[in-house]
């Protein structure tokens, strides 16, 4: 070997450690929500509350959940009380419709509001309390129930992390309440239920990957891994 290229490679720095253990499943494909049934019976599920808003539920994304749930053999029950940044008070309706049904298993289908809603359900359904006692990480102590996302929009990434966004209803802080626990265990990723969504979410949300593709890419945590997610999305 040359004594140029045994310099350069001296010089090299070694390759960045790091630890890749992702919490959820991600099943992709052009109308893999039919496979939701499926999916909700491999996690043990009977009782399944559908998460939602009231667009969602006018474009028939809930009906066509519910119905892959139901030919599963699963019974079925929705929430469309959800809102643009959920706070607290949509968090405690629907609380109070998981524990009258009883439920097994949530299922959020929506943008970024009702994966939100949904993992702050499962936060009060599973260990009490109020959101604020989840303010932070890791301060669930008790076992949460198993969920699944069905992101329509390409933006927020909640259906990945571990992470809800709820505001303080009555002081209207924004609360971000993460848990390993909390995190969906499987992610839909159906690309049929992103094309009802309005041009302008679109937009949007489309503007919202991005950023996070830019921050991945800059942070000073980054790592192999995350640069190669960051540079396909930009691709993308």
């Amino acid at each position: 070997m040359s004594s140029s290229n045994t310099s350069s490679s001296a010089s090299q720095s070694p390759p960045e450690a790091f630890d890749y253990h992702p919490l959820t499943r991600v099943v992709f494909g052009v109308g893999s929500l039919a496979r939701l049934g499926e999916l909700a019976c491999e996690l043990g599920a009977n009782r399944v509350l559908v998460i939602t808003d009231p667009g969602l539920e006018a474009a028939g994304h809930p009906q066509r959940a519910q119905a892959a749930l139901q030919e599963s053999g699963l019974q079925t029950f929705l929430f469309n009380g959800v809102e643009e940044n959920p706070t607290t008070r949509h968090v405690e309706a629907g609380l109070a419709v998981a524990q009258a049904r009883e439920i097994d298993l949530l299922v959020a289908i929506g943008g970024g509001s009702s994966m939100d809603c949904a993992k702050g359900i499962n936060f009060l359904l599973t260990n009490g309390g109020t959101m604020s006692d989840y303010l932070g990480f890791g301060k669930a102590t008790e076992p949460m129930l198993p969920s699944i996302a069905v992101p329509t929009t390409a933006g927020t990434g909640s259906e990945s992390q571990s992470y809800a966004l709820i505001a303080d209803d009555r002081t209207h802080m924004k609360m971000a309440c993460g848990d390993k626990k909390a995190a969906f265990r499987v992610a839909i990723l159906d690309p049929e239920v992103t094309v009802t969504q309005p041009t302008k979410v679109t937009a949007i949300t489309g503007i919202d990957a991005l950023s996070h593709a830019l921050e991945t890419y800059v942070t000073t945590k980054r790592n192999p891994l995350s640069q190669m997610f960051a540079r396909e999305a930009w691709r993308l």
